[in-house]
């Protein structure tokens, strides 16, 4: 069933587990992250970018998540807008059946991130749906977002309080250490993330915090994409203990899309590479799927929200 993330984030702060929110840009990996939560019994967010909504289509997506949802009527999914970059996309989507969506204004002035997600919180509020917004900005690469290194900035804890205060916003988007795309860290880097920083905003805003740039890169998937032909080179994420650790500090939510990436284009290459006469599209789509849901229940696992419908 489609349904806001008011409820589940309350659980799932009070339980100290968070929600795997997934990006989703097709019917395999939609399939795939459904077949997973279904297994795991656990909440799932469905969340569309711009790159996906600018590839799939916004209305193919929508029907495609209304699917899952009759498909899936006991678990309890969210249909989310990921990194929306203006008032008009979050109407928009706010306007067809989003249940919640994320506006980021985290690269304007603190002033003008202030006055736009106030003017989308206002709007969603009297239409139902539940509003993100984001204090700090990651580093790295991942659909439209690019931010160079050394031009990330890590959320202030009261700067955090007064942006909720101002904007009345229902989660927040948090920058302590993870950053976009698959590599976030330099292979003799020792990753770290801040989460005294994290529990200090918390402690201050009292609503969930959300961790995007949290995908952990996970090497399998790198050292068979490379097996077969691919050239993925130095990539490294964020570990999964620590992911599990910012459970423990206030985050509900945690976004993953590169390691689906990882897992649909490792299972297709094997599958190719293996079959090399196979031209059903449906043999290699399939096995991607299959990766999809593993690694899926495999996030369900790290983040703790299995059994939590």
């Amino acid at each position: 069933m489609l349904t806001t993330s008011t409820e589940l984030f309350k659980k799932a702060i009070a339980g100290k587990y968070a929600i795997g929110a997934f990006n989703v840009n097709n019917l395999e990996i939609i399939q795939g992250i459904m077949e997973g939560a279904k297994e795991k019994q656990s909440p799932v967010i469905l969340q569309v970018s711009a790159g996906a909504r600018k590839y799939a289509g916004s209305l193919y997506l929508r029907r495609l998540i209304e699917a899952a949802a009759e498909g899936n009527p006991e678990i309890p999914i969210v249909f989310h807008l990921d990194h929306g970059e203006d008032f008009e996309v979050c109407k928009d989507c706010i306007d067809n059946g989003f249940t919640s969506v994320m506006i980021d204004g985290s690269k304007h002035s603190y002033e003008d991130n202030v006055a736009l997600t106030k003017k989308v919180v206002d709007y969603a509020h009297s239409k139902g749906v539940v509003v993100e917004g984001e204090l700090g900005r990651l580093e790295g690469m991942e659909d439209n977002i690019k931010v160079e290194a050394g031009q990330g900035s890590y959320t202030d804890p009261q700067q955090a309080l007064d942006f909720v205060k101002k904007t009345g916003v229902d989660s927040l988007a948090v920058a302590i250490g993870t950053s976009h795309g698959a590599y976030k860290f330099a292979m003799d880097a020792n990753p770290k993330l801040d989460f005294e920083r994290c529990q200090a905003i918390s402690d201050l805003v009292k609503i969930p915090l959300v961790l995007h740039g949290a995908s952990s890169v996970l090497q399998n998937f790198v050292e068979e994409i490379n097996a077969y032909g691919g050239a993925v080179k130095g990539s490294k994420g964020v570990p999964e203990a620590m992911i599990s650790e910012a459970t423990k500090h206030g985050v509900a939510k945690v976004n993953i899309d590169t390691d689906i990436r990882l897992a649909m284009t490792a299972a297709t290459r094997k599958s190719l590479k293996e079959n090399p006469d196979n031209f059903d599209v449906r043999k290699f789509l399939g096995a991607a799927r299959t990766a999809v849901t593993e690694m899926v229940k495999h996030k369900i696992d790290i983040l703790g929200s299995a059994g939590k419908i």
